[in-house]
């Protein structure tokens, strides 16, 4: 393979690894405070998409129709934590994954009741040309998929470190019964945590929707790589998250040019798998732990 190609297939690679970290960073902003997993992530990220599709095409700018659609998305959150896992919070971690599992499957069915099975496109965020990188090329809105990871990562880099609500999801994650014991409510942060990682997921789903349209399903298989990136950085690390996000991209991307497309997926369970059987606590659990 030539280096040009193998450049380009990297560029590729990262843009979509930036989703995939929106949606891992979710998985693990919840896990680590309440210590479940949420198989609706990817639907948030849907959500979204649908959403800033449907309101740009009845003629609304695109910046304000981005800007309601991820608050739609963390509104779903916010409603699928009051709804489908605090009445069952205090039972086993796997009741709690049965019913975001079944909220996944109720948004999806909802979606498709209310956008039918036809795929609805959302312009590109800025018009132009691709960007050049030497022999490779990238296009305008994948920039903007990388450029909306990095800001998001130092937006909640200052939100877990300088603020008031930050600290007290930290402090759930790293002791529950002593965050109850100064005053913090793990309940009031179970609901902070699942509206956070449904923003992100809503900034996901806009971003992506340029790319690869939005459609009632999308949120399914992005929510499993994004899972999978989690896995593969850990599920307590923010930092291993984004890393593991952008790892499985370039991974899908390079192996897609050597290999076939057909195996895009496969490639990512695969990785899935072995991090499970090789290293449980994930590839890159040696970076530093955030709640987040």
């Amino acid at each position: 393979m030539h280096v040009e190609t193998l450049l380009q297939l990297v560029l590729s690679g990262l843009a979509m690894g930036g989703i995939y970290a929106f949606i891992a960073v979710g998985f693990v902003t919840i896990h680590a405070v309440t210590g479940f997993i949420n198989f609706a992530q990817g639907e948030f990220a849907m959500v979204a998409a649908l959403v800033a599709a449907s309101l740009t095409a009845a003629g609304m700018p695109l910046a304000l129709a981005v800007l309601v659609a991820v608050a739609c998305s963390t509104l779903v959150g916010v409603l699928t934590e009051r709804v489908a896992v605090q009445p069952v919070r205090r039972t086993s971690p796997l009741v709690v994954l049965v019913m975001t599992v079944a909220a996944s499957t109720a948004l999806r069915g909802v979606a498709l009741l209310l956008w039918g099975t036809t795929p609805h496109g959302l312009p590109a965020f800025s018009a132009g040309p691709p960007v050049a990188f030497g022999a490779a090329v990238i296009s305008r809105q994948d920039l903007w998929v990388l450029g909306l990871t990095i800001l998001a990562m130092a937006g909640l880099y200052m939100f877990f470190e300088h603020t008031v609500p930050g600290t007290a999801m930290r402090a759930c994650a790293d002791n529950l019964l002593a965050s109850r014991l100064v005053g913090v409510s793990p309940a009031t942060m179970s609901l902070l945590a699942f509206a956070v990682s449904a923003l992100l997921a809503g900034v996901a789903g806009a971003a992506v929707a340029p790319i690869t349209l939005a459609t009632y399903d999308m949120g399914l298989m992005l929510g499993l790589k994004g899972f999978v990136a989690a896995v593969i950085g850990g599920l307590r690390s923010t930092p291993g998250a984004v890393l593991g996000g952008l790892f499985l991209g370039v991974l899908e991307s390079v192996g897609a040019g050597l290999i076939s497309s057909g195996y895009k997926d496969a490639l990512a369970f695969s990785v899935l798998l072995l991090v499970l059987v090789v290293r449980p606590e994930g590839l890159l659990a040696g970076l530093r732990q955030r709640a987040a």
